[in-house]
């Protein structure tokens, strides 16, 4: 029986597809770090208050980077290239969401309007990161090999999502609702169709590996797209809704990011 737990368990057995699992996160947290790094560094003087946050959040990402290559050094492993249409974050910029890394790299201040560009792309990438690791977190937050990463990952990703619903509801009612409302929606859209085509991506690849016969990877296939079909009619929606997180608020208040020795395996 195919179900989420049985499959991350055949990756998890095997070095090969373990290689290249652990790779592609830690290459996007990588790339997360870097991106939440120049933008705690160009933050316009109107939104300076925001700059240690961002800066949290990026050593947050390159944390947990660091944590998924842990986890491959753990094994005697070396890393893999990652397969490009596997690559989430340079796919979703290709499709024209966030703050593109030419404009990161430019030492230009940014505006009030890429501030906001930013907080809704992290808002609707910060659901999918949250939503994935609570699955993990379900089945393998007691393993012995994976637990502490999976638990420190988690509650991270909580809590970056819990800051951009504050944030941008901040912005909101400094008078940037509509458009917030307005990218929200269209990094919404992009980001599912960029899930589904990634998803396909990495279960060809890991098909490859685990040698997965034809019934399994057509009924994987079928899966992947049904859940694009929800998501793009009415799934699309929990995306887009801010709701001020009352139990967490602030929750990257603390300008000093946490030691990395406490989360890594």
């Amino acid at each position: 029986m195919l179900s989420a737990r049985s499959l991350f368990t055949e990756i998890l057995e095997n070095d090969e597809a373990f290689a290249l699992f652990c790779s592609i996160a830690a290459s996007g947290e990588a790339q997360g770090g870097w991106e939440n790094g120049r933008i705690s560094a160009l933050v316009p003087a109107s939104q300076r208050e925001m700059a240690p946050k961002i800066a949290r959040h990026g050593a947050d990402e390159e944390k947990h980077g660091r944590i998924f290559l842990a986890l491959i050094r753990k094994r005697d492993l070396d890393t893999v290239p990652v397969p490009p249409d596997t690559d989430y974050t340079m796919l979703l910029e290709a499709a024209g969401i966030g703050l593109t890394h030419a404009r990161l790299r430019r030492d230009q201040p940014l505006s009030e309007l890429d501030i906001v560009t930013y907080l809704a792309h992290s808002r609707v990438t910060e659901q999918r990161a949250s939503e994935q690791m609570r699955l993990l977190l379900k089945h393998f937050g007691d393993h012995t090999e994976l637990g502490r990463a999976v638990r420190a990952i988690s509650r991270d990703e909580d809590n970056h999502l819990a800051y951009c619903h504050e944030e941008l509801l901040r912005l909101a009612r400094a008078g940037h609702a509509r458009t917030i409302h307005r990218i929200l929606r269209e990094c919404a859209i992009a980001e599912i169709r960029t899930y589904r085509d990634v998803s396909l991506a990495v279960m060809s690849h890991m098909s490859r590996i685990l040698g997965w016969p034809p019934i399994k990877i057509a009924t994987l296939r079928a899966a992947i797209r049904a859940t694009y079909a929800y998501e793009r009619a009415t799934g699309w929606r929990r995306m887009v809704t801010l709701t001020l997180p009352t139990d967490n608020l602030n929750a990257l208040g603390d300008p000093t990011p946490p030691a990395v020795a406490s989360a890594t395996p």
